[in-house]
């Protein structure tokens, strides 16, 4: 698997969705996230027993779907406010019916 390069984003044209709080809070769970990954690493040099390994798998999948789920809500909340018609209601239903057709395609 090679490196994925990520396009610039002018920081100054983009509207940040996230604040300085939340932003931080983020990178802190990747920070958190990076370092369970290495400990797996680890275990595997160290010939740990697989379902050992696999449970700390598990556990990071869970993390990176936490942190998939709060980017979204962030971006979400910010797309509804700004990017959309109609009022609260009309906005969550329309996001809602999109990833629930999203979510049963995947």
């Amino acid at each position: 698997m090679g490196i994925v390069t990520v396009p610039q984003i002018d920081s100054e044209a983009a509207k940040p969705y996230l604040d300085d709080a939340s932003q931080k809070a983020l990178a802190d769970r990747l920070a958190r996230l990076e370092g369970h990954v290495r400990a797996i690493r680890r275990m595997l040099l160290e010939r740990r027993c697989a379902d050992e390994i696999l449970l700390q798998v598990a556990a990071v999948k869970a993390a990176l779907n936490k942190f998939s789920s709060s980017l979204l809500e962030h971006e979400l909340k910010a797309c509804m406010a700004s990017c959309m018609d109609g009022d609260a209601e009309e906005r969550l239903n329309k996001v809602t019916k999109v990833l629930s057709t999203l979510l049963k395609q995947s």
